[in-house]
């Protein structure tokens, strides 16, 4: 599944221009052309058409929009289908001083002047829209239906375009989303071209200069997160003692008594009593009574450098990476690896599919067997940890790429490609299965269906009928146990998909939404999918109870899951783990699972996975009891990475997010308490020496 953020860049990425009577912009991923916008405009009046369709789906949209003499939407009719087949029917009107609207999130009324609209579901033409008044406007600007936008000049620079070179400036939109968006308008604030690391949006004619403009997103982003960096990362000189903890214990699942820990650099060099004296140099930070967690472990993310950032806030220290571009994410590793911006550590899989008209554009598409074994040479030589199998890759490939990959020291995990079910994968030598809509596609498919399109998923709507007792679910699941097999579930994005609707808060952002900005509040309220694929509202609930009933009884009879989410991470990886707790397992066994259970599974237990002296310092702190209450994780006080210390609720409102709790306590080191010890001028020299050293331990680890 397509990592949701991503497509929600897209959609919000791309503008164009009611001047001219035809305008077209191409949508790229990666360097793949996937979609178009088109705009014919008549005066005032404009039709847009925006199709976007990577592996297997995306958006359609159809729009009719008037400005009036101020370029402000006057009317705006905005209808299609969103990424999952969702409906959209949004509408916008103002008469003298009123203005109204219905989205997804329900109707709205606001009377006085004019203002900026914000819709919901347009096409990226919009941000051109947006962009022109909010200049106008001096830079700043309050719009319907909440908020304020506001538009930052950066840098002009020069594209070639089809009547030569042209200067652009370089804005940055905020207010919109938890990050900026960036756009390149030229002279007359035309939008030339939205730049995204991972694709973008593009004028017709300036499509060559996608390539560069990608690695410069890259670079803009990476500034941006590098100053955060800067700018909220603690690097304490000496010792930090975190006193008047409990501990969570994987081993155990348990809390420890009030303790102390202390990080020395990168490692804990101490679990000891909590009234043991504090000595000279040492930073203290009170924990108030909470709990601190190792750092938790997310298997299924599409890393970008924003949800690196996010996921380290939300207290995970490590991720698995399920498929990407291979040069940004090597790029985004690399910078965090450095120390120059923050993240969890990346276990990187290798994205393999086959060339298709459905295929995804992540990883290495092939179109041969002998180029699928050559992209699991690629991926080992790199240190890659295992490859991820996806929906286009032909499967009488896989068994040769699976023996492949197990002689290279790689485990095999994925999607079930078309045409075969999880039975054939599991033969073939799969170590894990990806997604539980993938596992349970083979038990209510015919032979010949298509799952490389949106399909794999509208199949769900024939779950309810399924008898869990029948002698395939029962085969499939107990060759799963007796071959090891572990389940990336993904609940999370499955419960999105057939629960979600519109105008009602998605369930599983119940306690996080007021947080949020409000476009973001406003998408948390929108349906993801047309119930009707799946047989209408209650065949849609009844499918998602019957996956969770597959999951419970999947882990009843000792079937590994491990904790990912395909949605982002951060926030919705804590929901992952409430789903997990309906499954049968404790709210202490889903924690102990997201930490030492995943740091044994990944082989990084020797270093990670539990608060221990000699273990790296990667923990957070909550006020309260997780082994209760699993929610008490959402409400993160300090996180932990490699011994450098981050508060979320500094870093929070940089992205247009509420903190959840305060900052903790911090006491600097009494120069007065200088102990009984004497330092040596050589042992002085040699420590000031280490602490050199120390110092570029951090940033290269």
């Amino acid at each position: 599944m397509i990592h949701r953020h991503l497509i929600a860049l897209l959609l919000a990425a791309t503008s164009t221009a009611a001047l001219a009577e035809t305008e077209r912009f191409a949508v790229f991923r990666k360097d793949v052309n996937i979609g178009r916008v088109v705009v014919d405009t008549s005066g005032d009046a404009a039709k847009i058409e925006y199709d976007v369709k990577d592996n297997g789906r995306g958006p359609t949209v159809a729009e009719a929009l008037t400005l009036d003499a101020g370029g402000l939407p006057s009317s705006w009719k905005i209808t299609g289908t969103q990424t999952f087949g969702g409906k959209i029917d949004e509408s916008f009107g103002r008469a003298g001083t009123t203005s109204t609207w219905r989205d997804a999130a329900g109707p709205g009324t606001a009377k006085g002047p004019a203002k900026l609209y914000i819709a919901q579901s347009a096409s990226p033409y919009a941000l051109q829209i947006y962009a022109r008044a909010i200049l106008k406007a001096g830079g700043t600007l309050t719009v319907l239906p909440a908020g304020t936008l506001s538009m930052t000049k950066r840098e002009t620079m020069v594209l070639k375009g089809p009547s030569g070179d042209m200067p652009v400036t370089r804005y940055e939109l905020a207010g919109l989303d938890l990050t900026p968006v960036t756009m390149l308008l030229d002279a007359t604030n035309r939008l030339i071209a939205l730049p995204s690391a991972g694709g973008g949006v593009t004028r017709a004619g300036f499509e060559s200069e996608n390539p560069r403009l990608r690695e410069l997103a890259a670079k803009w982003q990476g500034e941006r997160l590098a100053t955060i960096q800067r700018e909220t990362a603690k690097h304490y000189p000496g010792p930090v003692r975190i006193t008047n903890v409990r501990l969570f214990d994987p081993a155990t699942a348990m809390l420890t008594g009030p303790m102390s820990v202390v990080v020395n650099g990168r490692e804990i060099a101490g679990v000891q009593p909590n009234d043991s004296p504090v000595t000279s140099g040492e930073t203290v930070i009170d924990g108030a009574g909470g709990t601190l967690v190792p750092g938790m472990t997310e298997m299924h993310a599409h890393l970008s450098g924003d949800s690196a950032l996010l996921n380290l806030l939300a207290g995970v220290t490590t991720v698995r990476d399920m498929g990407n571009s291979n040069m940004v994410l090597d790029a985004l590793d690399r910078r965090i690896e450095s120390g120059e911006v923050a993240g969890p550590r990346i276990m990187r899989t290798g994205f393999i599919e086959g060339k298709s008209p459905f295929n995804s554009s992540n990883g290495f598409v092939v179109d041969s067997e002998a180029r699928a074994i050559e992209a699991v040479r690629w991926y080992a030589a790199r240190g890659y940890i295992a490859i991820k199998i996806y929906n286009s890759i032909t499967p009488t490939w896989v068994p040769a790429m699976v023996r492949e990959a197990h002689a290279l020291g790689m485990k095999v995990m994925g999607h079930v490609p078309a045409f075969t079910n999880a039975d054939a994968m599991m033969a073939a030598g799969y170590d894990e299965l990806t997604h539980i809509n993938q596992l349970s596609l083979g038990w209510i498919i015919k032979p010949g269906e298509d799952t490389r399109t949106l399909f794999r998923l509208t199949a769900l709507g024939r779950l309810p009928m399924l008898d869990l007792d029948s002698a395939a679910v029962q085969s499939t699941l107990d060759t799963m146990k007796a071959k090891g097999i572990a389940l990336d579930a993904t609940l999370g994005i499955h419960e999105n998909l057939l629960l979600n609707r519109d105008g009602t808060v998605a369930p599983g952002s119940v306690d996080y939404v007021a947080h949020m900005p409000i476009g973001v509040q406003r998408d948390l309220k929108q349906a993801w999918s047309n119930p009707d694929t799946f047989g209408g509202d209650a065949n849609a609930r009844a499918a998602y109870a019957k996956l969770i009933e597959i999951a419970r009884r999947a882990t009843a009879k000792g079937i590994f899951l491990v904790p990912g989410t395909d949605t982002g991470g951060s926030f919705t990886f804590h929901r992952e783990l409430e789903i997990m707790t309906q499954l049968g397992m404790t709210p202490g066994q889903v924690l102990a699972r997201a930490t030492g259970g995943m740091a044994k599974y990944l082989g990084t237990d020797q270093r990670l996975g539990s608060i221990s002296r000699g273990k790296l310092a990667d923990f957070f702190l909550v006020p309260g009891d997780p082994t209760k209450d699993m929610k008490s994780i959402k409400t993160i006080s300090l996180v932990a990475k490699d011994g450098v210390f981050y508060f979320p609720a500094e870093i929070y409102p940089r992205f247009g997010i509420t903190p959840f709790t305060a900052s903790p306590k911090v006491t600097a080191p009494d120069p007065s308490n200088k102990g009984t010890l004497t330092v040596s001028r050589d042992d002085a020299a040699v420590r000031q020496g280490y602490s050199s050293m120390l110092e570029g331990e951090v940033h290269r680890h």
